[in-house]
């Protein structure tokens, strides 16, 4: 049966794809972008945009031409949160870092190759970095968070990742080379908590750690973003330590287990 093609799969992967570029971000997307980035023909673009509306998924916004998701997404989404109440769990841990640094603070998820940031709780410090808000993906290796969770997968799973990196990491490729990852990689392992010195935006840093889950694979990860000055090397120790013991405290709610030594007990 799992050889057999499933008939629509292509469709659905297709509006799968749609709706993760439109909910990058609350503003949305035009349809110039979302034709160039979904790699489709402009036709089908519109056709599964207006069909996705036409069951209340999507909205298009005739003021700035994007289309935004639709509140039949808020439903779904009120349903599914019920069976991952991770707000609840990490909203905690975001006000205390926003609070203890005066930096924001994020949660993320992983699914699949990539980080989605779920959570924000903006700090108190005045000059901010707008990076990363909740819906924004990065490929695993950039950014923070998606060190933070590469870091402590398997070899195997690391070196997959790298055997395509260019296409992996797209246009984070440049500033984000494979031994530049590599040696990211090899000091997160080290320290247990990710730096990020301004390779998604110059000027602005962030540093993360991994959220476990019960069979101790890292699924999540916090992480604080703001300006470099904010970020440097005789603050980093007590930045990460706070990241470390809220990481810990997340994991163990979440019935996870951390890599031996890496975390807090």
């Amino acid at each position: 049966m799992g050889s057999v093609p499933v008939q629509g799969a292509q469709v659905v992967s297709r509006i799968a794809g749609l709706l993760r570029l439109v909910g990058r971000s609350s503003e949305g997307m035009p349809l110039a972008p979302l034709v160039r980035e979904s790699g489709l023909t402009r036709p089908t673009v519109h056709r599964l945009l207006s069909s996705l509306a036409s069951e209340g998924l999507l909205d298009h916004d005739a003021a700035t031409g994007n289309w935004v998701l639709g509140p039949e997404m808020l439903l779904l989404g009120s349903v599914a949160s019920a069976r991952f109440p991770l707000e609840d769990i990490a909203r905690p841990s975001l006000r205390c870092l926003a609070e203890a640094t005066g930096e924001s603070a994020f949660f993320s998820i992983r699914r699949g190759v990539e980080t989605v940031c779920l959570l924000r709780e903006e700090g108190s410090f005045p000059v901010r970095s707008f990076v990363l808000h909740e819906g924004v993906r990065f490929p695993l290796g950039v950014a923070s968070a998606g060190t933070a969770i590469m870091a402590f997968l398997s070899e195997a799973e690391q070196e997959e990742l790298f055997a395509d990196w260019q296409a992996h990491a797209g246009s984070f490729a440049v500033a984000h080379s494979p031994q530049v990852v590599r040696a990211n990689l090899a000091e997160t392992r080290l320290k247990g908590y990710s730096v990020n010195p301004g390779l998604v935006l110059e000027g602005s840093w962030g540093m993360g750690a991994a959220v476990f889950d019960s069979s101790g694979r890292p699924a999540w990860a916090l992480s604080l973003t703001g300006i470099e000055p904010r970020f440097k090397p005789e603050r980093q120790a007590e930045l990460g330590s706070l990241l470390l013991g809220e990481a810990h405290r997340i994991t163990q709610q979440l019935g996870g287990v951390a890599e031996k030594g890496r975390l807090p007990r």
